[in-house]
């Protein structure tokens, strides 16, 4: 584990360096798409000229200053398929939001989803030296907890703190600086397939690019589709993407579990293509343009001309109700929804206090697709958009840059992970200089 602690760390510093230089690159690897916002930080020194209180200790402002889209090539599933596809479509879709901002990034921070996430809770306790709880004492108890074997070829991509308890009292976000004896910790585990982080990052290394952070995107869309009270109380965020769906589930701010199913909203065009007999391109535009889940008495009048260039002119000029293509495409929205439902309830979230389903995504956009969830997953959904942030182009402000917009969240104020926290001078191997030196450290 001290491995993937060194290069999530070295991670966290190269993003640190990055804010400092003032510009950083988010890229959303999709299957659908690849999204690259472009962020300039106003660091807390430009802020202090102007008057009035500044950002928060530690976090910077930010605003978009570029931002482009290209048709994702190469990804499957959330996961790359093809390499030079995907290195071509990176450097499309970035040079394109660098052309816009007009500056050049070195630094990206990216997400993806798919590779089969898998969430463990982790709990570890430690008895303090003195009374009053310091950085030194987080990081022991967080590096107290048993971590469980992840299986081969698996890494972890989150080690988040999600609750503190000194001595009787449980439910501390930050526990530093407040007395007590005994120091427990809770934490959440997300480990994903390794193999589909290294595709990434030799990806964007392909494409002269440093890899400054990488996320979960159902992780990053709960944090910009969810408001502050779902987010407390309790939620679930359903991200329906293109080739997979995302689900996280919140409690206390913090993200408590998170698994993915490969189905998406590619797999509703590949339906249309095969039932209408039609190309992916022609099946795709039918879907946006006429698709729906809910069929009622006026749809059968309602037909669809399908236009076509095989040659032959009776199969290019063909016309199908509006019913027929519902037909097509409910019983697959409907088996991707019931495939989240059976996530969420072997996660338990029944037993949540609030038990809110936000969905959000490119696919959610279904005319009728809240109506239909609702009867499957429970009565209490929306739809969500993500946050306005400051300077998007109103073209990335629907649900299908969900994922993009938490990016820049998550880039601006990133949650405390396990790795933020120096790593106690015990768990280095035996005879390593760096526990030595981490020895001499703590106690001179």
């Amino acid at each position: 584990m001290t491995d993937l602690y060194q290069s999530q760390r070295a991670m966290r510093h190269m993003r640190r360096a990055a804010m400092q230089r003032g510009v950083i690159a988010i890229l959303d690897v999709g299957s659908s798409k690849i999204a690259c916002l472009i962020l300039r930080f106003d660091g807390p020194e430009r802020l202090r000229e102007a008057d009035g209180v500044g950002s928060m200790a530690g976090q910077s402002q930010f605003r978009v200053i570029g931002a482009a889209t290209t048709r994702s090539r190469g990804v499957r599933f959330g996961e790359i398929s093809v390499m030079n596809e995907t290195e071509r479509a990176i450097r499309t879709a970035v040079q394109a939001a660098q052309k816009m901002a007009n500056v050049r990034v070195d630094h990206v921070i990216a997400c993806f989803s798919g590779a089969e996430p898998r969430s463990y809770g982790l709990a570890g306790e430690w008895d303090l030296q003195d009374s009053v709880v310091t950085e030194q004492d987080v990081a022991r108890v967080l590096a107290a907890c048993d971590v469980p074997d992840i299986g081969e070829g698996r890494e972890v991509l989150h080690a988040q703190p999600v609750n503190f308890a000194l001595d009787h009292r449980t439910g501390l976000g930050d526990p530093r600086g407040q007395i007590g004896n005994r120091l427990a910790c809770d934490m959440h585990l997300l480990s994903v397939e390794a193999t589909v982080i290294q595709n990434l990052l030799y990806c964007i290394k392909r494409c002269d690019l440093e890899l400054a952070g990488v996320a979960s995107s159902a992780y990053v869309s709960g944090v910009s589709s969810l408001v502050e009270d779902e987010q407390e109380l309790g939620a679930a965020c359903i991200d329906m993407g293109g080739g997979s769906t995302g689900i996280s589930v919140f409690i206390k701010k913090h993200m408590i579990y998170a698994d993915a199913v490969r189905m998406g909203g590619d797999h509703v065009t590949s339906d249309i293509s095969k039932g209408l007999q039609v190309p992916l391109a022609v099946a795709e535009k039918i879907k946006t343009k006429h698709g729906g889940v809910h069929a009622t008495g006026m749809d059968d009048r309602d037909m669809i001309e399908i236009s076509a260039d095989s040659g032959d002119w009776e199969k290019d000029r063909r016309t199908v109700s509006r019913t027929e293509l519902i037909g097509i495409m409910r019983p697959r929205v409907e088996e991707i929804l019931e495939e989240a439902r059976a996530r969420l309830d072997a996660a338990g979230f029944d037993s949540l206090p609030s038990q809110q389903i936000v969905l959000t995504g490119g696919a959610s956009q279904i005319p009728g697709l809240d109506g239909l969830a609702a009867r499957i997953l429970g009565q209490r959904v929306r739809l969500g958009r993500p946050l306005r942030v400051q300077g998007l182009p109103q073209a990335v402000t629907g649900p299908a840059f969900a994922s993009a917009v938490g990016l820049c969240l998550f880039a601006a104020h990133p949650q405390d992970e396990w790795w933020d926290f120096d790593i106690p001078a015990e768990r280095y191997p035996a005879r390593s200089l760096k526990r030595a030196i981490k020895w001499f450290k703590d106690n001179w």
